[in-house]
């Protein structure tokens, strides 16, 4: 338990003290704001700061730090120190960086901002690749929850009965106002969230459960190496490149550029708070790492879930709780539709404001999504977790490009580039490693992935080097 409460303390001092000077060195300023000067009633739309953050915190908390932190606890309670320092030095700098840098360019979408910063080619490979995320994402997000509420239901409505009910819902929140369903249902799913979370940490508590302390060891039962498996199991919890196609989403909401910390670093310290309760649970109910991993290869993600909260709040507490589940993937699969529908509308010049335009792009995005959920789960979750971390890794290289452009200390942008440098090898090692990969040896994928982020963090020194030479010789001019 101590472990445990030594990691909330951490999270509290990162979002106080990192937070600050990641804040820092971005330098918010009084402008005003893209939902302010633009403002179609639509996308643009000014929000108060909290509901900007619950919006936000929905937007990003999927079934990620649920799924993700349950399967991550498999390795043992190492997964703390990951969910902890990834979330402090890299997703809550990568988020708050990803939202304030589109903010100040009218809230475009990091495939836009990559070609802004990294050129043509990486804007197009960008738009794709976001497009092809958003769309796993959104699918793992209909999975998930209709397979939750089908537990909760009669026989006759089934997990296929519940997709089509998501799948409708995904359409109106795709198509409508920004603050017609999304600013209104957010704020309550946010507090079922919240009531959710510390519901489950009581229930450890009063159950007398044992929260092992934190530890090096590799507690994994199918003997999966903590490189590079851990990093990208547990993404929302700790840094998911998916964050980087819904900040964007807020930037064109939020008022004032001095409330980003709360926003886009607060969200983030708070998603791994939710992160931190499952993995914590996890361990402790199941007792052991491999009884923990049985039954996620016996009843699904969805029926560890619904298992654990039973088990830990009795009936009422844990339908209470399996709703506060089911509110995180509906509310972040929708805004992956929508983000996916920002990204496509750039791509065609086709303006959002008239409906038809949006129905134009909607509807043959949300049919592809259809298809999708006839895959099976447990792919899609592997290749959603991967491409996701990838976004990552690409996103904080945009961020350490803008802010070696821009700040008036280059030397600031070591902020991004040490956490960008890190996911690069985790990135490139797991694809070669893994078994949806190229399936190498750790002999060949670990040095190839080093050598990869060695490289990348050479380049970023020259291409440093060079632009702080290029701006001593314009002041002496």
């Amino acid at each position: 338990m101590i472990s445990l409460i030594i990691s909330f303390i951490v999270l509290i001092l990162g979002y106080l003290t990192y937070g600050k000077l990641t804040e820092k060195v971005f330098g918010p300023d009084g402008r005003t704001t893209p939902a302010n000067r633009i403002n179609d009633g639509v996308d643009f739309v000014p929000m108060k700061t909290w509901k900007a953050f619950l919006v936000q915190l929905l937007n990003i908390a999927g079934t990620g730090p649920i799924f993700g932190a349950l399967m991550g606890a498999c390795f043992g309670p190492v997964v703390f120190l990951w969910i902890v320092l990834g979330s402090v030095l890299g997703g809550a700098v990568h988020d708050f960086m990803v939202g304030m840098i589109s903010e100040r360019h009218d809230g475009k979408s990091i495939a836009e901002l990559s070609g802004i910063y990294m050129g043509n080619v990486a804007k197009w490979g960008m738009r794709l690749f976001s497009v092809l995320l958003l769309l796993l994402t959104g699918t793992v997000f209909v999975n998930s929850p209709a397979a939750l509420i089908a537990q909760l239901t009669p026989e006759s409505l089934n997990t296929t009965f519940w997709i089509i009910v998501i799948l409708i819902y995904y359409v109106l929140a795709t198509l409508l106002p920004i603050d017609k369903i999304i600013g209104r249902l957010y704020p309550i799913f946010g507090a079922v969230l919240i009531i959710m979370a510390v519901g489950i940490v009581a229930g450890v508590i009063a159950g007398g459960y044992t929260i092992p302390e934190i530890s090096f060891h590799n507690l994994h039962p199918d003997g999966l190496p903590i490189w590079p498996y851990m990093f990208i199991t547990v993404a929302c919890g700790a840094i998911s490149g998916f964050h980087a196609t819904q900040s964007p989403m807020i930037a064109k909401c939020m008022t004032s550029e001095k409330e980003g910390r709360k926003i886009f670093y607060g969200a983030m310290i708070s998603e791994s708070v939710i992160a931190l309760v499952w993995a914590a649970g996890g361990v402790a109910f199941y007792g052991a790492t491999d009884v923990l991993n049985n039954a996620i290869s016996s009843l699904g993600q969805s029926g560890v879930v619904y298992e654990i909260s039973t088990g830990l709040l009795g009936t009422v507490g844990g339908i209470l709780a399996v709703v506060g589940v089911v509110a995180c993937p509906i509310t972040s699969g929708d805004t992956a539709f929508r983000s996916a529908r920002l990204i496509l509308s750039e791509m065609t010049g086709l303006d959002q404001k008239p409906i038809k335009n949006r129905l134009l792009i909607t509807i043959p995005l949300l049919g592809v999504g259809a298809l999708l959920t006839q895959l099976d789960f447990s792919v899609l979750w592997r290749y959603f977790s991967w491409s996701n971390q990838t976004l990552a890794m690409i996103s904080l290289w945009v961020a350490t490009a803008y802010l070696v452009k821009t700040s008036k200390k280059a030397i600031c942008s070591l902020i991004t580039a040490i956490p960008a440098v890190f996911m690069s090898a985790v990135s490139l090692t797991y694809i070669l490693i893994a078994d949806e990969g190229f399936r190498l040896s750790a002999r060949i994928s670990y040095p190839i992935g080093i050598l990869f982020a060695v490289t990348l963090l050479v380049l970023y020194f020259i291409t440093f080097s060079r632009i702080v030479r290029k701006n001593r010789l314009l002041k002496d001019q």
